[in-house]
């Protein structure tokens, strides 16, 4: 398979940055198409982007209907469902790749034909004053280890071993047909959730993860400086991995951890019995394929209390 890569850079005001960004895909020789999604912006987004297109023609720029915003996952949907490329990557716009940004993930798919997708490592650059601690916890953002690819949905959810970004990750085209696109209910963890996906339903693998491949611009405008929104948008995205596994023949082993951490994220909020019993009926209720399994009897919330009562549902 040719190795042409389409990247997809969705962009919202993002006048300070899309330059840069552009420009380092420009640099990369394997993509072949450049997709801009310009998210409604306000600013001088759109102009600075069909300036470089002039003197570029794989560039790209599409726009939402009626020029609408509608958020990073529509965005990226847009330009997933436009790509021509039989490889997809994506780059956030205040972010930009280093060179050689894909040279090790073609030697990986030309390698095995049955490989889905690759992940690397990333960096950051600071454009406002930064903390030690966001220093050390941004200045890479890897999985720290080789995960086999069977392994890799359990590393993810665990946390244990790392993360990756979606800067740093490269997808056969293909792949979206196995999991579907991003979710556009999500605001925040889409990336999260579709990597959950990836790694349950694709052959994914390690890259280069002791150094970065592209960079992650840091400033007040970022949206992972919402804790708030994020610690809102965790559960939703766990739901939204347990009903989409409902209809993907996902193993009921994977679709328990996935519960387990709904649990733990409920039962460290507090919010009673009487609206744990509401919240986990509906949830089953919504994924008939659970319903009908042990698990519905496992995460009733009267039995999850009292282990004791079916000891075998608890057993590793």
């Amino acid at each position: 398979m040719d190795f042409s890569v389409s990247v997809i850079i969705p962009a919202f005001n993002a006048e300070k940055f899309i330059e840069k960004a552009v420009n380092s895909a420009l640099e990369q020789p394997e993509i072949t198409e450049i997709i801009v999604i310009n998210d409604g912006s306000t600013d001088g987004t759109l102009k600075i982007a069909e300036r470089i297109q002039k003197s570029n023609p794989i560039i790209k720029i599409y726009h939402h209907r009626n020029k609408e915003n509608k958020g990073r996952s529509a965005s990226r949907n847009l330009g997933i469902k436009n790509a021509s490329g039989n490889f997809i990557a994506f780059l956030d716009a205040d972010d930009y790749y280093l060179n050689n940004r894909f040279r090790n993930d073609k030697k990986i798919f030309q390698n095995d034909i049955n490989c889905d997708g690759v992940y690397n490592a990333i960096g950051a650059q600071f454009y406002r004053v930064a903390t030690t601690r966001e220093k050390d916890q941004l200045e890479l953002t890897t999985i720290r280890e080789n995960v086999k690819p069977e392994e890799l949905f359990d590393a993810l959810l665990a946390g244990n071993k790392g993360y990756f970004s979606i800067d740093g990750l490269t997808v056969k085209r293909s792949a979206f047909e196995k999991v579907g696109y991003f979710d556009v209910s999500l605001k925040v963890s889409e990336d999260t959730n579709l990597f959950f996906k990836l790694a349950l339903k694709c052959n994914l693998k390690t890259g280069i993860i002791d150094r970065p491949l592209a960079i992650r611009g840091v400033h007040y405008d970022n949206v992972f400086n919402r804790e708030d929104l994020y610690k809102e948008y965790r559960i939703k995205m766990l739901e939204s991995i347990f009903f989409w596994s409902g209809k993907n023949h996902i193993p009921i082993k994977k679709i328990d951890s996935i519960l387990d951490l709904i649990w733990i994220i409920k039962f460290k909020n507090e919010e009673g019995m009487i609206n744990n019993l509401k919240y986990w009926g509906l949830l089953f209720t919504n994924n008939p394929k659970a319903l009908f399994t042990l698990l519905s009897i496992k995460y009733f919330p009267i039995i999850r209390l009292r282990k004791k009562l079916f000891p075998f549902l608890y057993r590793p």
